[in-house]
């Protein structure tokens, strides 16, 4: 039997790519060894989708070269298949490498047993035998089919008709299958976009588990910080970094101290620089023109200047040959300045509502009645009802509420944010407070005029007296380089962040937040998760990320599917 062959690393060298004028990806360089799982990291649009389909060969990069293994796996957007496909059509395809590989083995077993071994054709044949039994191993491909209902199972599709056709399943369905059809496949290279998007914590744990005993290589880029810390041997930071993208050992939580350690080391070394450049151009300038040829002496300079004046005169050219050497090494070598980072700087969230007598709000400006009355809540809700998609006995918010919304999927969290906003009607009883200013977060951001700037649809959005008062880069959540982009290039993230920056910029009474961490880096999630602590108003927050919800200390709402529902959609029921 022929010695094991190691399976190859994925590897890319001096990678370049440019996107609208603008170098998203420049001169990064990645090796990704069988048995790592590498995880992107860094701000929205510093170019980790970008990377991932470069690697994954979607995308030519415009400079650089990239070595990747045959069998490589993408997770992304869109999946291969027409609607009009089935849930069959994409198993069938996810398993049938594994099903050639074991009526391979059949063939060529056959064909060895009927070769003698002293056949000058039979050591081709046992070699051929030995690679494609090392793949099927590889792949598991005796374990395919089961495999397969396991995966399907684990990802919360185990009910799922194989005879649908993918244009009747959700997004979040089409995107557990399409992780899942690769998960059956186990190729030597995985690349996956916010892998979690879609995923129950159950779901997430299960993939986590998969992913870890995967032997091949896994790229991939997220914002669930705890996914990053549960999952990565390394992490690649593409933010921008004195020597470029920097790579960390282990998980999240060792990266947020060697982070912090790696900015603090790029800018004292810049401070230094700074300061030695400063004394260098004073020795190379200054010194330089007291030495200059038609300098006139100075008084006490002449009584025995001709004594002294070619030996000062040398040691002073000497000291500046050399201030002069040192500078223009030093202005070819220096480091560049660390950007200044974005920071999250809102302030409040939500407005504060103030309170009449009897409980009623008070508009912004009008003085506030006195009275005994305690506070009303903002929006009751009372036996409310969306068929098929909520059933929900009791739930109030009151004015200075924090609520976490949790559950599963399909367990009627952004349903439950849509009524609360008004924006879905409902049956039973739904009560709210008149005036009631209230923003929605939604997990899908669209614009209508994708052509126009960040800067102009933000002004547009809030009008000018506004938008001046509240400028828009001065919230830390999008560069300044970014205003003047249309906003149908911003990528996924930051389309999210300027959704949020139009909400803040105006606080409403009630903040109503739909997976607000998706599409996140994960250091704005950090800042975004402690500015939700503070301030007045109202929060309603809908939320799988597990990290959130570890750190939660507001109040929490769980919604759990009614498994005794028929059909696809689960009714959801509340529980403190």
């Amino acid at each position: 039997m022929p010695q094991t062959v190691p399976q190859p690393a994925l590897l890319a060298h001096d990678i370049v790519r440019v996107l609208g004028g603008r170098r998203v990806l420049d001169g990064v360089n990645l090796t990704a060894s069988p048995g790592h799982r590498i995880g992107l990291i860094g701000e929205n649009g510093v170019g980790k989708s970008t990377l991932l389909r470069v690697l994954a060969g979607v995308d030519e990069p415009d400079a650089g070269s990239v070595t990747r293994p045959a069998d490589l796996g993408f997770l992304h957007q869109e999946m291969p298949f027409d609607t009009d496909s089935t849930v069959t059509a994409v198993l069938d395809e996810a398993l049938r490498e594994a099903r050639e590989d074991l009526a391979e083995l059949q063939r060529l077993g056959t064909e060895l047993a009927r070769v003698p071994e002293d056949d000058p054709g039979h050591p081709g044949l046992l070699d051929a035998y030995g690679r494609h039994l090392e793949r099927a191993q590889d792949r598991e491909s005796w374990d395919a089919d089961r495999r397969a209902a396991l995966v399907l199972d684990g990802l919360g599709l185990g009910a799922l008709g194989h005879g649908r056709a993918l244009g009747s399943l959700s997004g979040g369905q089409r995107g557990r299958l399409a992780l899942a059809a690769l998960l059956v496949r186990r190729p030597s290279a995985l690349l996956l976009d916010e892998p979690t998007n879609h995923l129950d914590d159950d779901a997430a744990a299960f993939l986590e588990e998969q992913l870890r005993d995967l032997p091949g290589t896994v790229v991939l880029a997220s914002h669930d910080r705890a996914f990053l810390d549960a999952v990565c041997t390394d992490l690649v930071d593409l933010d921008p970094a004195v020597d470029g993208p920097v790579r960390y050992g282990g998980g999240y939580s060792a990266y947020l101290g060697e982070k912090r350690a790696e900015r603090a080391r790029w800018e004292r070394r810049y401070a230094e620089e700074q300061l030695e450049l400063a004394e260098l151009r004073h020795t190379a300038g200054v010194t330089a023109h007291l030495v200059a040829p038609d300098r006139g002496r100075r008084d006490n300079e002449k009584m025995g200047y001709g004594h002294r004046a070619g030996r000062v005169q040398n040691q002073i050219s000497r000291r500046v040959r050399n201030a002069t050497r040192r500078l223009e090494e030093l202005e070819r070598t220096r480091v560049a300045e660390p950007p200044r980072p974005l920071r999250f700087a809102a302030g409040e969230l939500a407005a504060r509502t103030e309170e009449g007598p009897r409980g009623e709000p008070v508009p912004r400006g009008e003085p506030v009645p006195r009275g005994e009355v305690g506070p009303q809540p903002l929006v009751s809700l009372r036996d409310v009802r969306v068929p098929g998609r909520l059933a929900l006995d009791a739930l109030e918010v009151s004015a200075t509420d924090r609520l976490l919304v949790t559950g599963g999927n399909g367990a009627g969290k952004s349903t439950l944010l849509a009524v609360l906003a008004g924006r879905l009607p409902a049956e039973g009883e739904v009560h709210r407070r008149r005036p009631l200013t209230v923003g929605l977060l939604a997990q899908d951001t669209v614009f209508d005029r994708p052509e126009r700037t960040v800067r102009d649809t933000y002004a547009l959005a809030l009008g000018p007296a506004r938008a001046e008062r509240v400028p828009l880069g001065s919230l830390g959540l999008l560069h300044e380089a970014d205003l003047d982009m249309a906003v149908g290039r911003l990528s996924v993230g930051q389309r999210r962040r300027l959704a949020l920056a139009l909400l803040v910029a105006r606080p409403p009474q009630l903040l109503l937040l739909d997976e607000p961490t998706n599409h996140l880096s994960p250091r704005l999630c950090d800042e975004l998760e402690e500015a939700l602590g503070t301030g007045p108003g109202a929060i309603v927050l809908a939320s799988h990320d597990r990290w959130l919800r570890r750190r939660w200390r507001g109040r929490e709402v769980r919604l759990e599917a009614d498994t005794g529902q028929r059909g696809d959609t689960a009714v959801a029921r509340s529980r403190a």
